[in-house]
């Protein structure tokens, strides 16, 4: 099935993309950081760094139907060359990891971590919160796959801030 969405959007009408988040690591990322081909290209490759969260939106839309959740494949950006910390600013503000990341099991064994991030408007420690929320989520082996380092590619989800009456 080769339905190109990223580019012109055929999805048939009634189509819907709401994968579980074990079909999100065991297929969609697993298959991302292998180089494998992805039998349907509804998830698209985006530098998270460069796109407000008001932006992904459009990129990221399957369809024309409403969205509240959006996809996306992005690399991890490093802070600092030398380090581990992860850069995660964007012009207008910075993601900020909250709570504890979820282990994601299978049938039988952990598969992956989902790490929440809400959106700050401003430069930290003084940033303004608001009611943008990601999703990110790693493999714990993805060497089983591939050599990629383990945080090279993830799967970032968006939700729409809920709008009250």
């Amino acid at each position: 099935m080769s339905i190109s969405v990223n580019g012109q959007s055929c999805v048939p009408p009634g189509f819907r993309f709401h994968p579980t988040e074990e079909e999100l690591l065991n297929y969609y990322l697993r298959k991302k950081v292998a180089s494998e081909e992805i039998d349907l290209d509804v998830i698209r490759d985006v530098d998270l760094n460069k796109l407000e969260p008001w932006d992904i939106q459009e990129k990221c839309k399957i369809g024309s139907g409403p969205q509240n959740d959006w996809y996306f494949f992005s690399h991890k950006d490093k802070k600092y060359p030398t380090g581990t910390r992860t850069n995660r600013a964007t012009a207008a503000g910075f993601w900020k990891a909250t709570g504890r990341d979820k282990a994601i099991y299978n049938a039988v064994k952990r598969i992956g971590m989902r790490k929440t991030l809400v959106f700050y408007k401003g430069r930290a420690p003084h940033g303004q919160k608001s009611d943008w929320i990601m999703h990110e989520y790693r493999l714990d082996d993805p060497s089983s796959t591939t050599d990629a380092a383990p945080t090279a590619t993830m799967v970032r989800e968006y939700e729409r801030p809920s709008l009250a009456p």
